[in-house]
């Protein structure tokens, strides 16, 4: 029943979406996208690579992987949202292959990607054996990397009980701690929050230029208006640069970005 009503609810979300308005490389390169900016620091090279993407929503991160070379089948429990990615993809001119997929039941075999990839995802599914099934479709020396939302944060809290028409019901935000649960199934794994200082902005939004959470995505927002925003965001990340150096105030990031390396064999 959970994934019928997320799967309607995404559905619905694609529906009105104009994706000619999708740009791309924002999603990667922005100062507004620092999760992304983090993981790709630390893939290295992925022309060659092959990329099992989970929840690829309109599929800006398999075009964008394609673009620099890689191999990539994107996957969404949404067929809608598929059919607008590949929309999407046209656009852009790369290969991507396209499933509909239910991301905690990955239907590929063990040893099977060089990367697998999720943004924004775990918080709608059941984290724990999803990341167990990333683990277990990754060659060994594979990444797995992903972003998503931590649930600690007040302010972000209150953003989520205000916008109750751009969310879903029954999404639920990480807790910092699923990071051990990463630790102790990877050797390797390298972690960040983002977003402590520079949730002004989202207060910026909201009590300066009046705009409500539920006419917006805010999230959406902070990408599409960046070339604007970007002077103040840095300043704002500056401070979050220092307050990091603080390891409990961390889990009061809005977001959490992961790398992990599959133990090798070799």
């Amino acid at each position: 029943m959970v994934l019928a009503r997320e799967r309607s609810q995404h559905d619905k979300w694609a529906e009105e979406t104009d994706v000619e308005k999708i740009k791309v490389e924002t999603f990667f390169e922005a100062s507004t996208a620092p999760e992304n900016r983090f993981i790709l620091s630390k893939l290295g090279d992925l022309a060659g690579k092959t990329i099992l993407e989970l929840g690829c929503g309109f599929g800006e991160g398999s075009i964008y992987f394609a673009l620099k070379g890689a191999f990539c089948i994107a996957t969404d429990f949404s067929p809608v949202m598929i059919e607008q990615a590949q929309r999407l993809a046209r656009r852009y001119g790369v290969t991507v292959d396209w499933r509909v997929m239910d991301a905690s039941n990955i239907d590929y075999s063990d040893s099977t990607f060089d990367i697998v990839y999720a943004a924004n995802l775990l918080h709608h599914v059941e984290p724990l054996g999803t990341i167990r099934e990333m683990h277990r479709v990754l060659k060994p020396g594979g990444h797995m990397c992903f972003w998503d939302p931590l649930r600690h944060n007040p302010v972000i809290n209150l953003y989520r009980k205000m916008a109750t028409e751009v969310r879903t019901d029954d999404e639920k935000p990480l807790d910092i701690n699923i990071v051990k649960f990463i630790q102790d199934l990877f050797p390797e794994v390298i972690y960040d929050t983002f977003w402590i200082c520079t949730l002004w902005i989202f207060i910026k939004f909201f009590l300066f230029e009046h705009v409500h959470p539920n006419k917006e995505r805010y999230w959406k927002k902070i990408l599409s208006e960046e070339e604007r925003l970007r002077p103040l965001y840095y300043r704002l990340e500056k401070i979050d640069f220092y307050l990091k150096k603080f390891p409990f105030l961390k889990r009061y990031a809005w977001n959490l970005a992961v790398v992990a390396k599959k133990i090798s064999t070799v």
